[in-house]
């Protein structure tokens, strides 16, 4: 739920003050830094916007859809303010306030990130960071991967977008990171490659508001059922509540989905044998 109590409104106050100072500073750019004007239906905060002389493009309202927008919520965990709390089963990440308060930001989860759960600190921030796939990104598809086992510079075509945030503990890289994304309908669904993926006007606003050595927190699954309750995944692989009318609408869309398929797969078949017909 979006608040407006005090304590929110303080920082949101302060997150505006350092929006502007930001914006002042763009108002010195280079003409070629102007950001593009922006279609009608954009959400606020979600813009296309120039950063490091690359344009991101803003994100499409279907994507946002589904409480997937940042927003300020209630939050009753014992975290202390300024502490980073992801969890991977609800794919949400919360940057906990003060006065009972968190910035809540929607996430995509891939497979790097199930390897983690504990605390870490961030050790190391990058702005458009290169990027090296795997050994066993590169060994599984190397149809998509082995061009870059030397690594790729950071861009508007690297996978991990405009800011990266990476996870140390005890002094070691533990290669878990929270970064931008070029994904953005993953967004809020489980994702084969990658670690913790947000849109990277997301990633942009949470760099923004930490710095190296904030602590960083991965919830277990015991402690996801009891801050967040079940979460099941959706016809198209978002996270959601576990639900009865969650499920009753997982089935609906499913067997629309497959009556569809049914139906397109039909009109194929029938238009390949009119085609034989008509050769004949």
């Amino acid at each position: 739920m979006i608040l407006t109590g005090s304590a929110a409104v303080t920082f949101i106050l302060r997150r505006m003050a350092a929006m502007l100072a930001l914006a002042s500073l763009a108002a010195c750019a280079t003409p070629k830094d102007a950001a593009p004007p922006e279609p009608e239906g954009t959400l606020p905060g979600y813009e296309a916007v120039v950063d490091g002389g690359f344009e991101i493009k803003q994100v499409d309202l279907r994507h946002l859809s589904g409480d997937r927008a940042r927003a300020i919520v209630h939050y009753t965990g014992t975290e202390a303010p300024g502490t980073i709390v992801v969890d991977i089963h609800s794919r949400r990440l919360y940057h906990v306030m003060e006065g009972g308060f968190a910035m809540r930001y929607a996430i995509a989860v891939g497979r790097e990130g199930l390897s983690f759960t504990g605390t870490g600190v961030i050790g190391r921030m990058a702005e458009w960071p290169s990027w090296q796939p795997t050994a066993n990104m590169i060994k599984t598809r190397p149809d998509l991967y082995l061009e870059y086992a030397a690594g790729m510079q950071g861009g508007p075509k690297n996978p991990l977008g405009a800011r990266a945030m990476y996870l140390y503990r005890n002094g070691r890289d533990t290669m878990f990171r929270i970064h931008g994304t070029i994904d953005n309908p993953s967004i809020g669904m489980a994702t084969s490659a990658g670690c913790i993926r947000l849109y990277n006007q997301d990633a942009i606003e949470l760099y923004s508001h930490v710095k190296p050595g904030t602590v960083v927190k991965v919830r277990t699954l015991e402690e996801s059922l009891a801050a967040e309750g079940p979460y099941m995944d959706d016809a198209r692989g978002l996270a959601v509540p576990d639900t009865e009318a969650n499920r009753l609408k997982l089935a609906e869309d499913l067997a629309a989905m497959a009556a569809a398929e049914a139906a397109a797969a039909e009109a194929a078949l029938k238009a390949q044998q009119e085609a034989l017909t008509a050769s004949n």
